[in-house]
């Protein structure tokens, strides 16, 4: 079997809080006198029901991490690492997702805020070999105008290379606010190129997935997982085009499937759905993009050629370069041409070891 952290991919559902080493969320609590909460730093991926009280506690955790980020310091540290440990494990694109709300109030603003991120990325690049583009999402949780102000400093930055901003997302809980009054940020997105990259059809099923379709006509889908459980509605998003960003370790965490087993990737694939595997928030997850890639292959059975149509699917649905496209699918095909090797056990298997069974929340 051909190594997986070599095999080139494009990571398009990582959130930058969520992206925190352990050790990193340590240090900057104790530089900022922050009391952390003790399942954020046991090493237990997290795993809580698929209800309002499970949120609550998942979002308790986030919020908790993300106090500890307080200066442009912190926030450059955060893009450099998980530029390197995307590197790593093969990822050439990473696209980082980013409310600079949270952040505003210790650099100065939303504007600096993002400013910062987009330096980082630009820095982290050439410093990693990874192209690092930035996703700026809105929350769900905040006032719908709140997000057109999102949508509109997004716009500024527009652009396609690292250090640009390629799409515009709304997260949070799904069950929050009224889908349909977001849409004018999107339509302000969509003018100045950007890539429509909500989350949707995680922790609701597909009516919720209609809705964010019909509103905010998303080029990918934040998770998309439940769009599956309704054929017709997933086979319009395969003739759409949508993508679907899949993060199997969060769906897991998060109670919507039992087990690794239960998330349907294989199904989706063989729909001929636009697949993207994504960690979305290692930090809480314990399980980063090497680890989805090793649960396609040992869990759903997926061979070497059938990863790397998986790894092609994301540098698709990315929003890089056609240049860096091409270059990319190419890498690709000379892994797959690469003769076999022997499976080495490393960080990878041992981290998707522990994700894959993980303790009661």
């Amino acid at each position: 079997m051909r190594d997986l952290a070599k095999l080139p991919k494009a990571h398009l559902h990582l959130h930058f809080t969520g992206s925190m080493r352990v050790p990193t969320l340590r240090d900057l609590a104790a530089e900022h006198g922050v009391r952390l909460p003790g399942a954020l730093t046991d090493g237990d991926p997290l795993r809580v029901p698929a209800d309002e009280r499970g949120w609550f506690r998942f979002q308790r955790l986030y919020d908790a991490a993300r106090a500890c980020v307080r200066s442009e310091a912190d926030m450059r540290r955060l893009v450099d690492e998980a530029a390197a440990d995307d590197a790593a494990e093969g990822s050439r694109r990473l696209e980082i997702q980013v409310d600079p709300t949270s952040y505003a109030p210790f650099v100065g603003g939303i504007t600096p805020a993002v400013e910062i991120v987009l330096d980082a990325a630009r820095a982290a690049s050439a410093a990693h070999d990874v192209e690092v583009a930035v996703v700026v999402a809105a929350s769900r949780m905040r006032h719908p105008l709140d997000a057109r102000t999102l949508a509109r400093l997004a716009a500024r930055y527009a652009g396609e290379g690292p250090g640009e901003v390629v799409g515009f997302g709304l997260s949070n809980d799904e069950r929050r606010g009224d889908t349909a009054e977001f849409a004018a940020a999107f339509r302000i997105a969509r003018r100045a190129g950007l890539a429509s990259v909500p989350h949707g059809g995680e922790l609701l099923g597909p009516a919720h997935v209609r809705d964010v379709v019909d509103a905010l006509h998303p080029d990918r889908l934040g998770h998309g997982v439940r769009a599956g459980e309704d054929p017709a509605l997933l086979a319009e998003l395969v003739e759409r085009g949508v993508a679907l960003e899949v993060c199997p370790a969060s769906n897991v965490g998060l109670g919507v499937y039992a087990d690794t087993s239960r998330v349907p990737l294989r199904p989706l694939v063989e729909a001929g759905a636009r697949v993207a595997l994504g960690a979305d928030d290692p930090l809480l997850f314990s399980s980063r993009l090497l680890d989805q890639y090793v649960a396609a292959r040992e869990v759903h059975g997926f061979t070497d050629a059938e990863l790397a149509d998986l790894a092609r699917s994301s540098i698709r649905a990315s929003r890089a370069s056609d240049a860096t496209t091409r270059r990319l699918l190419a890498d690709v095909d000379d892994w797959l041409a690469a003769p076999d090797s022997a499976p080495e056990v490393g960080a990878g298997a041992d981290a998707f070891s522990s994700a894959s069974h993980p303790p009661a929340g």
